[in-house]
């Protein structure tokens, strides 16, 4: 008998699940992904990816489905609920699935004044797209599949960090005496994605962020020195000109534990704190390497 190939959908073949499926791909996989760009689907397509349009009016033909073992989602829940469950719970549970991820966030935590939390920690989400995501969570394990909780902390790496901000003069330092935010590098979350796969365990919760929330003025101004430049100057919270969504980030304060990622999946952060992360990060998007 023919072994069979491993096949990993993602609904959303963004940031995060891309750097997931590239590695999968180089041992051999097969991997499906929607975008609702039809030129990201054009640039998925060249990376030797199949992919398909995909949204509440977009359902994915039949065929999407033919040799899935595995499955990843990372889009979100809307007012009416979470849409792959909504237009495809049948289709996933007929796959006869050895591991479905779902990425979340830690924002389900709600605020809890700077206080830490980890995966025991009852949610109590403070916005109204927090609450959806608990919503998602709650469906996606009560779905019958072998379903693993992953709550993302903010993400960064190439492309998406405080060298790029700096760069193009939107990096701003805002000061709210206190806050922290928690933070995960784009390689570490495929790291502990594929340590689940080797490790499923159907129905766990993993906080998937590094070792050190920080201050995020603190992590721009480490940007520059690394750059050799000036920081941006610091502005109030309470002054600055934010909108009205990047107010709201500012709503929540906690600090989030990751120790099930090493105690249970055996993973040891690649960037354990945005040092290493930034440091790591500075040949791509910072100063050349050869550059003090």
């Amino acid at each position: 008998m023919a072994a069979v190939t491993p096949t990993l959908l993602c609904f959303g073949l963004g940031y995060s699940a891309e750097v997931l499926a590239l590695r999968l791909v180089a041992q051999g996989w097969r991997i499906i992904g929607t975008s609702r760009k039809a030129e990201k689907r054009r640039i998925l397509e060249a990376k030797g990816f199949t992919t398909y349009a995909f949204d509440r009016d977009h359902r994915l033909p039949p065929e999407a489905f033919a040799g899935v073992t595995h499955v990843l989602t990372s889009i979100a829940p809307d007012a009416a609920g979470d849409p792959v469950l909504d237009l495809h719970l049948t289709d996933l549970r007929a796959c006869n699935l050895a591991w479905a991820g779902y990425l979340g966030t830690t924002a389900v935590y709600g605020d809890r004044g700077g206080d830490w939390v980890d995966e025991t920690t009852p949610i109590e989400p403070t916005l109204a797209r927090a609450d959806r995501r608990a919503r998602a969570e709650a469906a996606w394990l009560e779905s019958g599949l072998p379903v693993h909780i992953f709550r993302l902390a903010g993400i960064y790496g190439p492309g998406r960090n405080p060298f790029v901000n700096l760069k193009n003069g939107t990096a701003r330092r805002i000061v709210k005496p206190g806050q922290v935010f928690s933070r995960i590098h784009v390689e570490d979350i495929a790291t502990v994605l594929e340590a689940s796969i080797d490790r499923p365990n159907p129905g766990q919760i993993y906080n998937v962020c590094d070792d050190e929330p920080a201050p995020p003025q603190d992590v721009v101004a480490h940007a520059a020195e690394l750059m050799g430049i000036a920081p941006p100057p610091e502005q109030p919270y309470e002054t600055a000109d934010l909108s009205p969504m990047a107010r709201t980030f500012y709503q929540d304060n906690r600090r989030v534990r990751n120790d099930r990622l090493e105690t249970e999946l055996g993973v040891r952060l690649a960037f354990p704190t945005y040092r290493e992360g930034l440091l790591a990060l500075r040949p791509v998007d910072g100063l050349p390497p050869d550059v003090v």
